[in-house]
């Protein structure tokens, strides 16, 4: 072999070494948080009456869920409910903002 394809062997394996090492941001771990989703902006399955991602009628609705990172769900900031009580996220179904039946 030259050393011009030696050079470009090694200059391959380097590169795909460190792509391989490099997780993208979208990698990091992730859970589902229940009662955070605007309407329609929920990733999947609202519960009865809806079927996947963008089918949530109602702000906050309890039973739609949007992925985030691991460990920010209950920290998000989200604006009080009519009542005045905190609104805050789940890693569990809420029964709260649910839509009208």
């Amino acid at each position: 072999m030259s050393n011009t394809v030696k050079t470009l062997a090694v200059a391959g394996a380097v590169a795909a070494a460190f792509v391989a090492n490099t997780a993208p941001a979208s990698a990091q771990a992730q859970e589902k948080c229940y009662g955070v989703s605007l309407a329609g902006a929920n990733d999947c399955a609202a519960g009865p009456g809806t079927s996947c991602a963008g089918t949530s009628t109602v702000d906050y609705q309890g039973n739609a869920w949007t992925l985030v990172a691991a460990g920010t769900c209950a920290d998000l900031e989200l604006p009080a409910m009519a009542d005045g009580t905190a609104r805050v996220g789940s890693l569990e179904e809420l029964e709260r903002d649910l839509p009208a039946s």
